[in-house]
């Protein structure tokens, strides 16, 4: 069927198509004189644009995708785009646009996609919230405190189009209450069922899923307290059997780690070179001037697959046999006079985008603990470890949560854990700038716990 309730005609997405391809080649027409070249343009960017699309998921925009998403999907098709494009002119060299042009060409078109993209997704949530246009009727199995705030979700969220019919308290031991609510949901015209993993029984959970397939309901879970079913589980086929994996970490795919590579190399040389190259012989003078010792201070640091390496700072404390055991405290004595500004204002990280540049690390990332608190923390703190799927950091999640510094109790250091593995299966380009920014402000401002 085309059509389904509660949702678009099956029309809309190719739709979607149509008008960005319109974009491309009516901002393309600008372009071209020589009339040949501009047919064989709309032909090649028509097939590469859909192929590259489709395998970027572009148009994978659903009521309940986050702004930031839509941002981080258009800034990859831009640069497919951007790559396709000059593609096309290198092959044909007697066009010979100019560069700039060219890039102007690409920034126009992408620029209106997504003011298009947008718009309508702004448009359909005014248009749900004002009108109840495009609603889903929704149902919920299960009464807990999960259950709870997923009702409070639909009832107060009302652009997110859905409409809760009722919610159900379905118990372990009564599986003959299943058939009434069925009819019930049958009889409500329900177009999904939102079921709670820990109130249903394995019983419960197969008729659920009997009933969904077999009357063409949408089912999905509420995971709860299920710890297994917390997590942000990748489901894949070695054949024809099914494999969950227990997470997915987004910078493992080859264009995410060029991505976030190519940010890394770009903002690290923009540091080095128009920051510490003149910072270093600066502070350098006040760091010898005030304590005998090396302007830098390296210390071995565990990384990415708990591989360790030398993390590089500029000195803010006196020379110490224990510096490799104990981190700063507040009102630490080791710590100098120059040492206390650079500290508060972070600079004395910024020799880190040299371990950067050289790949031992990343701009945004877990941040790495001294090899000695390492070993103590992953036998201590549960799931300390995974941080090390990803590279450390200069900054991370953790930091601009209000969890960087001192670890004074294990409630910072578990917290700590817990942004990391978030931001490791959650990351995006946009999150890494957005933790950038925040970590700017952080420092011009000052923190409490930057000592």
């Amino acid at each position: 069927m085309i059509f389904k309730r509660g949702r678009y005609s099956g029309f809309l997405r190719p739709i979607s198509y149509g008008i960005d391809l319109l974009v491309i080649h009516g901002l393309a027409f600008l372009l071209f004189e020589e009339s040949s070249a501009f047919t064989n343009y709309v032909f090649y960017m028509s097939i590469a644009w859909i192929s590259s699309s489709i395998s970027l998921r572009f148009y994978e925009i659903y009521r309940f995708t986050k702004f930031s998403n839509i941002l981080s999907l258009a800034i990859k098709q831009a640069l497919v785009f951007l790559l396709l494009v000059f593609a096309f002119f290198g092959f044909y060299g007697e066009l010979q646009e100019p560069t700039i042009a060219i890039l102007k060409y690409v920034v126009m078109v992408m620029g209106v996609v997504f003011l298009i993209k947008i718009s309508i997704y702004y448009l359909l949530k005014k248009y749900r919230r004002l009108l109840g246009g495009n609603l889903r009727r929704v149902v919920i199995l299960g009464a807990n405190d999960k259950t709870k705030e997923l009702e409070n979700f639909f009832t107060q969220n009302a652009e997110y189009g859905y409409a809760l019919v009722k919610r159900y308290d379905v118990q372990h031991d009564k599986e003959q209450l299943l058939e009434g609510i069925f009819k019930e949901i049958s009889d409500s015209n329900v177009d999904e069922i939102y079921a709670s993993v820990n109130a249903l029984s394995d019983g419960c959970m197969a008729k659920v899923i009997d009933f969904a397939d077999n009357n063409l309901k949408v089912l999905k879970f509420l995971p709860d307290n299920k710890e297994i079913f917390g997590k942000k589980l990748d489901f894949s086929y070695y054949g024809y059997l099914p494999i969950l994996s227990l997470r997915k970490i987004p910078t493992d795919e080859p264009f995410n780690k060029f991505i976030k590579r190519a940010f890394d190399i770009f903002l690290s040389l923009f540091v080095i070179v128009f920051i510490v190259s003149w910072l270093t012989p600066i502070l350098g003078i006040f760091i010898k001037l005030e304590s005998k010792g090396p302007v830098f201070f390296k210390q071995k640091r565990n990384g990415l697959d708990y591989k360790e390496f030398y993390c590089y700072k500029f000195r803010s404390m006196t020379p110490s046999l224990t510096a490799d055991l104990y981190q700063a405290t507040k009102g630490d004595t080791r710590v100098t006079k120059v040492g206390r500004i650079i500290r508060k204002t972070s600079m004395d990280e910024l020799p880190q985008f040299i371990n950067v540049l050289k790949g031992d690390m990343s701009v945004v990332g877990p941040r790495p603990h001294m090899v000695s608190h390492t070993h103590m923390y992953a036998e201590k703190i549960d799931k300390f470890m995974v941080r090390h799927f990803v590279k450390p950091g200069i900054t991370g999640l953790a930091q601009v949560s209000g969890y960087r510094g001192e670890v004074e109790t294990d409630s910072d250091i578990i917290n700590r854990v817990k942004c990391d593995i978030f931001y490791l299966e959650n990351w995006s380009i946009i999150l890494d700038l957005k933790i950038v920014f925040k970590t700017v402000f952080n420092a011009v401002k000052g923190e409490e716990k930057a000592y």
